[in-house]
């Protein structure tokens, strides 16, 4: 019964995440009750991710880092920069601004790797770019808020760093322990059952980030239908930007670039902001999550419209 279930999520991914998202929203009791697992979950994700993908390919960037230099340079600072300058014109209230900043400023979510792997993207690259920029992060997202924003991150450039790198090392540590004792070739044989352990991971991530969220929905709709547009702009729009930037290095790569630009993760920010962070901020945080789980569903089509011919030029 339990592989059935992975079985289907696994095979299904995209459509599972796409109707998965909403029941924060609808069971906002059961949002309630995940949210204070979200930390722990986000080292889950990543060791299945570790779990699902070859590391002989992760290796090969490594190798070659100047794509992967160039990435991370886009993903933590040109983006940022970018979106400060879109938005100069922009009559937006000041938390959106800010929280719209932020998120560019972001790495991209750890769990973007598990995206590319259920939509066939260069899953690879997206975990190898994604652990870099999060060990980047602390180092990088409080001088940025700071000079682009005039906000200072309360948490420290080490605890941060502590931090991620115990979600970063233990997945490490259990994915070596489970491939030992598991064997290549039996976690081969399992990679649809993973990718629906994938899913739904990420679907209790999901339903936690949205806990408060109806609440607001009822008491201010036309802030949250503002908030929920912006992210559906903001996200296409820094996928977009860098599957442009990046197509050089070939369709498949490129439109990994564009996903891991789009899906930050912001719930590192929740961390570390102040105390006296507008609230909209981390209300924007959440309602990112929508064209996080949806999109992928969405351009299902055009990713297996443009791939094909990738796979000839990468």
């Amino acid at each position: 019964m339990i592989r059935s279930v992975l079985g289907f999520c696994g095979g299904h991914g995209p459509k599972v995440l796409f109707i998965g998202v909403f029941l924060g929203l609808a069971i906002p009791d059961l949002a309630a009750l995940l949210r204070p697992h979200i930390g722990p979950i986000v080292g889950v994700l990543l060791f299945l991710s570790l779990l699902r993908i070859e590391w002989q390919a992760m290796s090969g960037y490594l190798r070659r880092p100047f794509s992967l230099i160039a990435l991370l340079v886009w993903l933590l600072v040109i983006s940022p920069a970018l979106i400060m300058v879109l938005l100069l014109p922009l009559p937006l209230p000041g938390a959106l601004e800010t929280a719209l900043i932020l998120m560019a400023a972001a790495p991209p979510i750890l769990g973007a790797s598990a995206i590319a792997l259920l939509v066939g993207l260069d899953a690879p690259l997206a975990i190898v770019a994604g652990l870099s920029a999060t060990l980047l992060a602390p180092i990088t997202v409080p001088p940025i808020s700071f000079w682009l924003l005039g906000v200072e991150l309360e948490v420290s450039t080490y605890e941060f760093m502590l931090r991620m790198g115990l979600v970063v090392g233990g997945a490490f540590l259990a994915s070596l322990l489970v491939r030992f004792l598991a064997g290549t070739t039996r976690l081969r044989s399992a990679a649809r059952e993973i990718d629906g352990a994938i899913v739904l991971v990420m679907l209790v991530f999901a339903i936690g980030i949205m806990d408060g969220v109806t609440q607001t929905l009822f008491t201010r709709p036309s802030t949250v239908a503002l908030w929920v547009l912006a992210a559906f702009v903001a996200n296409p729009l820094l996928q977009i930007l860098a599957f442009l930037v990046f197509i050089k290095l070939g369709r498949s790569r490129a439109l990994t670039a564009g996903l891991m630009s789009g899906n930050c993760n912001m719930g590192l920010l929740l961390a570390s902001l102040p105390e006296s962070t507008d609230y909209d901020v981390a209300l924007f945080f959440a309602l990112a999550q929508l064209p996080m789980y949806m999109l992928p569903a969405l351009c299902l089509p055009l990713y297996r419209r443009l791939l094909p011919a990738s796979q000839h030029s990468t």
